[in-house]
C-alpha cells in the first residue's frame, strides 16, 4: 500500500446506503475526531437519511448525494467529483463501497482513497478486500477495518448516534397528541417491515403478538413504517383484538422517528434500520431475523445496545435462497409469538414492565 498521511487535515467519509448501515457507521466519525482532532472531517450520504446525521458532534459537514436528481447518471457524478475536487481532500474512507463513490473521489484528485475491493479496486490507493460476507464480526467492526492505516482500532463499546433534537420531540408531540395517544403508559413500537420478504415475520404473528402484550401488560402498541407499508399495517391492525394501538405509517420524518424510538419502552421489529437508531437511543430492542446466510446473520447485524435480544432459528437451509424460498420462509414461521413474549419479560425484568404489571 501507498503512504497514508500521518495527520490528515481534510478527511471525507463515505457511506451512500440504507439507514441502518449509517447509523452503524457513526462510531467512525468519533473514533476520527478523536485521533484527528484539528482535522475538518466530512462525510457523503444520501439525501434522504440526512435527519440521521443532523447535530452530530463530530462532523464538520454532512455533503448530500442526490442519487435520483441532481447527482443521477453519469454527468451527475461528474459534476458531483467537481465539487468534491473543490473542497480538496487528502483522505477518503469509503465504508460502502460502490462505483460511483470510488469514481467520484478518484475523480475529484483525493491523493489517498480507502475501501473495500468489491467495486472498482482499481481506483483505491487502499484496498482492503471484502470479507464481510463471511459475517464473522458486526459491521461496525468490518468499518474499523478500514482505519487501520492510521492506527485505530474498534473500540470495545460501540456508541452509535441518532440525532436527539428539541424540534423532533416537539413534532412528535404535536403527532401524539393529535392522534389521543396516552403518555401515562409504556409504548411499544412494532415494526413489521423490511427491506426483502425473506426478512419479515407473518404479518398474522404480528397481530397476534400484539393481542397477547395487550392482554399481559396494557401498553400502547405503536405500528411503524413507511407509507407503502400502510396496506400491511392495516391487515396487521384489523386483526389485533386490541384497543390501544396505533398507526404511524407514513406518518414519521427519520429525526421524529428518532424522537419517537427514544420514548418508547420497547421496539420489536424485523432485521431493518430502526432496530440501530433504537440503539443508539438507547431504547431495548427485540430483533426477528430469518435468512441462514452469514452475510445477513445476527453476528454481523444484531442490534448493539446492551438491553436487546435476537431471534433467529436454524431450520437447516443450507444455501438459503432468500426471497426465493421454497419452503414458505419456514426460518420465520418457526418464531413464534411466545418466542417473542418470552424476550419482552426477559427484557422488561425490574424496568418498564414491572410498571405496566404483568397481567393486568
Amino acid at each position: 500500500m501507498s503512504f497514508v498521511p500521518e495527520n490528515p487535515q481534510r478527511i471525507l467519509v463515505t457511506r451512500t446506503d440504507r439507514i441502518g448501515d449509517l447509523v452503524v457507521s457513526t462510531p467512525v466519525f468519533k473514533a476520527l475526531r478523536e485521533r484527528f482532532p484539528s482535522a475538518r472531517i466530512e462525510t457523503v450520504i444520501f439525501l434522504e437519511n440526512r435527519e440521521l446525521l443532523e447535530g452530530n458532534p463530530y462532523l464538520d459537514e454532512v455533503i448530500l448525494y442526490d442519487k435520483k436528481g441532481s447527482e443521477r447518471g453519469l454527468v451527475g457524478n461528474l459534476r458531483f467529483a467537481s465539487k468534491l475536487r473543490r473542497k480538496k481532500f487528502d483522505v477518503v474512507i469509503h465504508l460502502h463501497a460502490t462505483h460511483r463513490m470510488h469514481q467520484a473521489a478518484f475523480l475529484a484528485g483525493i491523493p489517498t482513497r480507502i475501501g473495500w475491493t468489491r467495486k472498482s479496486p482499481q481506483l483505491l490507493t487502499h484496498g482492503f478486500q471484502d470479507v464481510k460476507s463471511e459475517g464473522k464480526k458486526h459491521e461496525a467492526e468490518y468499518n474499523f477495518e478500514l482505519l487501520r492505516p492510521f492506527g485505530i482500532e474498534a473500540p470495545k463499546n460501540f456508541e452509535l448516534y441518532v440525532p436527539a433534537l428539541p424540534k423532533y420531540e416537539a413534532s412528535l408531540n404535536e403527532l401524539t397528541a393529535a392522534l389521543g395517544i396516552p403518555g401515562n403508559r409504556p409504548w411499544i413500537v412494532i415494526n413489521p417491515s423490511s427491506s426483502c420478504p425473506s426478512k419479515m415475520w407473518p404479518a398474522v404473528k404480528f397481530s397476534e403478538l400484539i393481542a397477547s402484550l395487550g392482554r399481559r401488560f396494557s401498553p400502547v402498541i405503536l405500528v411503524m413504517g413507511s407509507s407503502r407499508d400502510r396496506d400491511l399495517a392495516e391487515r396487521i391492525l384489523k386483526d389485533a383484538a386490541y384497543s390501544d394501538v396505533f398507526d404511524f405509517t407514513g406518518r414519521l420524518t427519520l429525526g421524529t422517528l428518532s424522537a419517537l424510538l427514544k420514548k418508547a419502552s420497547l421496539l420489536i421489529s424485523n432485521d431493518s434500520g430502526p432496530v440501530h437508531m433504537a440503539s443508539a437511543a438507547g431504547t431495548p430492542v427485540i430483533s426477528i431475523f430469518g435468512r441462514n446466510q452469514p452475510g445477513l446473520s445476527p453476528v454481523r447485524w444484531r442490534p448493539l445496545g446492551e438491553r436487546s435480544r435476537v431471534l433467529w432459528k436454524d431450520v437447516g437451509c443450507n444455501p438459503c435462497l432468500a426471497h426465493n424460498c421454497r419452503i414458505h420462509f419456514l426460518c420465520l414461521d418457526v418464531i413464534s409469538v411466545e418466542d417473542v413474549i418470552h424476550a419482552v419479560s426477559d427484557l422488561g425484568a425490574g424496568s418498564w414492565i414491572s410498571s405496566a404489571g404483568e397481567g393486568s
